[in-house]
């Protein structure tokens, strides 16, 4: 999928690895649609990369049907989304004194990181579907996973089977749009320096950093954005899940 002159949708697009995407996006000639609930941040993007905002909660699927009608009045049909909207609260299974964690938080979780995901590629698709090939292809999805996903870290038990329902459901969603010629792939990051690492004081940044086997730093959000391009462009790429995590593997803690 050629990136320049195509209009592309990026959840969580105001900060973060979101906004890396974004940014890689608009420097590639795409229209970038922002979808976020961080209004003054994803409108002070957009301006900043010449794209759109739209106020969106993945997991409501009127809100999504709404800020893709939106994002197609504006700046035209899209063709790339790219899915990085999501929380990852920790709580154990078992809390102090015994207290069971209950299925609020968990419930939360699932609710925007895999059912929003999968709202986003639905109504991406049917719409993407409706489009006219270029050399067989309509569309390219990429999803955010993590490496939680294979190796959740204690507290982590609604995180990790959120990210895990993303791998899951990899495989069987590109093949479901083979055969309108969507392409769906996901990656599945390891510790990147998004804005809630760069909040943590620097010796605990440089520590976490360290269990990275090669390199032994936090991955930057611009090597997140440097895959998607990758896939988005790779029309032989389809169906995979893509460790980006400098081969580290998570202990319990």
């Amino acid at each position: 999928m050629e990136i320049s002159g195509n209009v592309a949708v990026v959840t969580g697009g105001a900060s973060g690895l979101g906004g890396a995407c974004a940014e890689m996006l608009a420097a590639g000639g795409a229209k970038v649609a922002f979808f976020d609930l961080n209004a003054e941040a994803g409108e002070a993007k957009a301006r900043e990369l010449g794209g759109a905002f739209f106020k969106v909660d993945v997991s409501d699927e009127a809100a999504v049907i709404a800020g893709l009608d939106a994002a197609a009045e504006k700046l035209g049909a899209a063709r790339i989304l790219v899915n990085c909207a999501g929380i990852g609260p920790a709580a154990r299974t078992v809390g102090r004194e015994n207290v069971p964690a209950g299925i609020g938080l968990f419930s939360t979780v699932i609710r925007v990181n895999l059912i929003g995901t999968y709202n986003m590629i639905t109504q991406f698709a049917a719409r993407a579907a409706a489009l006219d090939p270029v050399e067989g292809e309509r569309g390219v999805i990429v999803n955010t996973a993590s490496v939680a996903a294979f190796d959740g870290q204690i507290g982590q038990s609604a995180y990790a089977a959120s990210k895990g329902g993303i791998v899951g459901m990899t495989l069987p969603i590109a093949r479901d749009l083979a055969g309108l010629g969507i392409r769906v792939a996901t990656i599945a990051p390891g510790i990147f320096r998004t804005p809630l690492l760069a909040s943590l004081p620097e010796e605990v940044q440089d520590s976490l950093g360290k269990q990275v086997p090669f390199p032994s730093r936090l991955g930057d959000p611009s090597e997140f954005a440097d895959l998607v391009r990758t896939v988005a462009t790779n029309r032989y790429l389809n169906g995979e899940v893509i460790r980006l995590d400098g081969a580290i593997r998570m202990a319990p803690r």
